[in-house]
């Protein structure tokens, strides 16, 4: 049975062109040659094999994953990789370790917040990894009120140094990812204290271990936090707790050139509530102890935060792609029930149940990606804006990516789990690679701004905008559909306070705001040249699951607004009956255009050939505990219990 395609009768109903549609997923012939050519090279190289990732101990998982990460190393030194091609092997060597956060956080904060000096010393020294770098912000108390960490830097002018201190147990810097056994430095946020006073939340370039012998230096107490959730998954990174016992750095260690915090509290004030809650502090401090506010405009630190932002949409789609992939695979593999006069029995992606909850995953994997697309563009518009100084769309851009990172990272973990659950038993299985896949992205709920704060600052945004409705300025952008709402002309935005009592209403609608967006760029990309036979046809389809079903979820919203009528509501139901019909003969297609190989799908149920059993039946004997016919402990606890012993047995 082994190489038979066994979905070869489903790619045959294909009627789009699937080559066409792979290149349209990944962006570009360009992009598409060069993750295909990175891809087939990781998944055949057995170095980066991890089919046993989830019987390993948490000891041998994290030396693998080391192994794993100087081998991807070297391989991108012998064979010349260009910083995309590199990016791309790590992307699909597919393990959480602390590369990740020394080239998506580590790097960008130094590039970002850095001044020229310090880029020049640094850089060089990161990029060749001849340091080790991680983000030490969050701490035991304080995660997403950045505003509220403990941790202190005090300036010492005698000296000309900071005094980084931990003062109390709920300072210690907790989940910073390489942090806890790897990283040599660290960029620490601290409460500056100049002269005895508080300055505002800063970083700083610490350095945790000697780089000869790996040892904590003096006044580090740093370690691993413990086990995560799930098999593998995140255990194969050392996130990590760290206490500075004052510990003295060199005054040009602080970064200089900006820096920020986050402040999350609810005020009361009408005009606080109405502006963006992420407060700047751009600063030095001369060796004569003097705080002073930098020349550069301070709008710029929003760069590394929107870069990371937009990133973590671009991811989504990943992820849940993947989930998606394996799900629909298997659901074309898996017969249950129906059967008639002896003959197969149905095919459960044929069940009408079965579509309704897969084929909007599906459209939300495009959807995703195509916004992550637009993201992307944003991200490199408001960037060129802010070096020319001109900060006109930087709220937009905020609002933009805290708003689709929330709902995008949620409705991914959503989905993911959904996927699982769509698969049936064998879905809880390791090897169907689900389980897993959760642990793994679950947490983007919650790094990098929690998902429901994020979402009251795009609700802040949104109420600033209705409240200029009917002035001179008129919304733009993404937030230009609020000129063709007629009775907002007539109904300014009257609330002076209470923010807090009416933030799960706002919450909604910044979901809705966000889901518009999403829907309104995959519009777009429909507006532009798509080549391929039937490819642009097949997107279309998606485009109008992905909005009907919004419409059909949250339909209750829509009724008691007067937006649809209920005629409308059914109308809306039958169509997406009519929609599901239209995507089953290309199911299959749909997910191979993703492109994904075996290796990085990592999954049993979602094998590109669709022989499942057989490949299961195998992978259960290679557990570790079917080693031996006779288990461990046999002797010493179940015999006294078959020979009713029990009382006489050493326990």
């Amino acid at each position: 049975m082994e190489g038979v395609d066994h979905l070869a009768h489903e790619r045959n109903k294909s009627e789009f062109d699937v080559d066409a549609m792979k290149i349209v997923w990944a962006g570009s012939p360009h992009a598409f040659v060069v993750s295909d050519r990175i891809s087939k090279l990781v998944a055949s190289d057995p170095g980066f094999r991890k089919d046993n990732r989830s019987t390993l101990s948490r000891k041998e998982l994290f030396k693998n994953t080391l192994r794993k990460a100087a081998y991807a190393w070297k391989t991108i030194i012998d064979l010349h990789l260009s910083e995309e091609e590199a990016a791309k092997l790590r992307f699909y060597v597919d393990e959480p370790a602390f590369t990740d956060v020394h080239w998506g956080m580590f790097i960008p904060a130094i590039k970002g917040q850095g001044t020229e000096e310090q880029q020049q010393k640094w850089l060089p020294l990161a990029y060749k990894m001849q340091i080790i770098g991680c983000y030490a912000q969050t701490e035991l108390g304080h995660g997403s009120n950045v505003q509220g960490l403990e941790t202190t830097a005090t300036f010492d002018p005698q000296t000309d140094e900071f005094i980084i201190h931990s003062p109390t147990l709920t300072s210690s810097k907790w989940w910073p990812g390489g942090l806890g056994k790897v990283a040599t430095h660290a960029i620490a946020y601290a409460l500056l204290i100049v002269g005895g006073r508080e300055q505002g939340v800063h970083g700083f370039i610490v350095q945790l271990r000697s780089l000869e012998d790996h040892s904590p230096l003096p006044g580090m107490t740093v370690g691993d936090i413990g086990m995560k959730f799930g098999n593998g998954a995140y255990n194969a990174m050392d996130n990590g707790v760290l206490r500075f016992d004052h510990v003295r750095i060199p005054r040009n260690q602080m970064l200089m050139r900006c820096a920020q915090y986050t402040c999350l509290c609810m005020p009361s004030d009408a005009k606080l509530i109405l502006e963006p809650c992420i407060l700047i502090r751009v600063s030095q401090v001369t060796c004569e102890g003097k705080y002073k506010q930098s020349d550069v405009p301070r709008q710029l630190v929003y760069g590394a935060m929107l870069y990371v932002r937009q990133t973590i949409v671009a991811d989504a789609s990943c992820a849940l792609s993947r989930a998606v992939c394996i799900a629909t695979r298997y659901s074309a593999v898996r017969r249950q029930f129906g059967s008639q006069n002896g003959g197969p029995e149905t095919q459960v992606i044929d069940y009408k149940t079965q579509q309704s909850r897969l084929f909007p995953l599906l459209a939300s994997a495009y959807a995703f990606r195509f916004v992550g697309e637009w993201l992307k563009w944003l991200y490199a518009d408001v960037t060129q804006r802010l070096q020319a100084n001109d900060f006109s769309t930087l709220p937009e851009a905020h609002a933009c990516t805290a708003g689709l990172k929330s709902l995008t990272t949620t409705a991914t973990a959503d989905g993911i789990e959904e996927c699982r659950k769509l698969c049936g038993g064998h879905g809880y299985l390791c090897s169907s690679g689900l389980p897993e896949l959760f642990a793994v992205y679950v947490p983007a709920c919650t790094y990098e701004g929690e998902n429901t704060v994020l979402l009251l600052q795009v609700a802040r945004f949104l109420m600033k905008t209705v409240s200029q409705l009917g002035s001179s300025k008129k919304p733009v952008g993404t937030i230009a559909y609020m000129t063709r709402v007629e009775h907002l002309m007539q109904c300014r935005c009257g609330v002076q306070r209470g923010f807090a009592e009416l933030s799960a209403d706002l919450v909604e609608a910044a979901v809705a705001h966000c889901q518009l967006l999403v829907v309104s760029k995959f519009i777009e990309k429909l507006q532009q040249e798509i080549p391929g036979k039937g490819v642009k046809q097949q997107l279309e389809v998606l485009c109008n699951i992905y909005a009907l079903f919004l419409l059909h979820k949250h339909q209750g919203d829509f009724l008691s607004t007067g937006c649809i009528t209920p005629k409308h509501a059914a109308l809306a139901n039958d169509e997406l009956r009519s929609l599901y019909s239209q995507v089953r003969p290309n199911a299959i297609a749909l997910v191979d255009a993703f492109n994904y190989t075996d290796h990085y799908l990592g999954s049993i149920l979602g094998c590109y050939d669709g022989n499942v059993y057989p490949k299961l039946y195998e992978a259960a004997w290679k557990d570790p505990l079917n080693e031996s016919v006779v288990p461990d402990g046999y002797h010493q606890y179940i015999r006294p219990l078959l020979k009713q012993e029990i009382r006489t047995a050493r326990l």
